[in-house]
């Protein structure tokens, strides 16, 4: 399997390093392209995807901090493998669950595999309005698309590469993940949910 990684970045010197390390990990499970985008980082990020060149396959450095929606089109348009997921670069998310994204999608071929901080088995206690807002927000989602997602907003989202038209992504802001699960969708496509472990900040 093929599998193409875009890491959005905006100051996250402190988790950079580790994340980058875990994310390696999975090269023993797949053929992996790591695409790292600074979004206008602070702080020493630069500096250390510049000193560590050999943990991530393709940089880009934008000027300005655009938001993580511009982070994500620019590193897709990068992608050069048959899936793209998309990895923070906190902590929150652990790279170890992407395994189980790479088996199902071996075994059963799917198109769209959607993460879900609901139904797994650890995740940190989110704030009460946080998580009601998601869930009205996944609600709409699932009403409007005829759908049966659980967490929209998770951050893990595995996707075949040929089922977007990257040129055609607008939102450079949080909702364009909603705004790429919406493409694909809409293609009739083949989907699977997998509850991650979560540990928010």
């Amino acid at each position: 399997m093929n599998l193409s990684i875009v890491i959005p970045v905006f100051n996250e010197e402190k988790t950079l390093l580790e994340i980058l390390n875990r994310i390696n990990i999975l090269k023993k499970h797949c053929n992996l392209e790591i695409i790292v985008v600074d979004d206008g980082s602070k702080d020493k990020s630069k500096d250390i995807l510049q000193n560590n060149t050999e943990l991530y396959s393709k940089s880009i450095y934008l000027e300005n901090n655009f938001g993580k929606g511009k982070a994500v089109i620019e590193g897709i348009k990068k992608c050069s493998f048959d899936y793209i997921l998309v990895q923070d670069a906190d902590l929150e998310y652990d790279p170890k669950d992407i395994i189980m994204f790479i088996d199902e999608t071996k075994k059963h071929n799917y198109d769209l595999i959607m993460g879900s901080r609901f139904i797994g088995n650890k995740r940190t206690v989110l704030h009460f309005w946080h998580m009601l807002g998601n869930k009205l927000i996944t609600l709409l989602f699932n009403f409007l698309n005829n759908t049966t997602f659980s967490d929209i907003y998770c951050c893990y989202c595995m996707f075949k590469k040929n089922l977007i038209d990257v040129n055609k992504l607008k939102c450079n802001g949080w909702g364009q993940q909603a705004e790429i699960l919406t493409h694909i969708i809409n293609k009739k496509t083949k989907l699977f949910e997998i509850g991650i472990n979560y540990h928010g900040r």
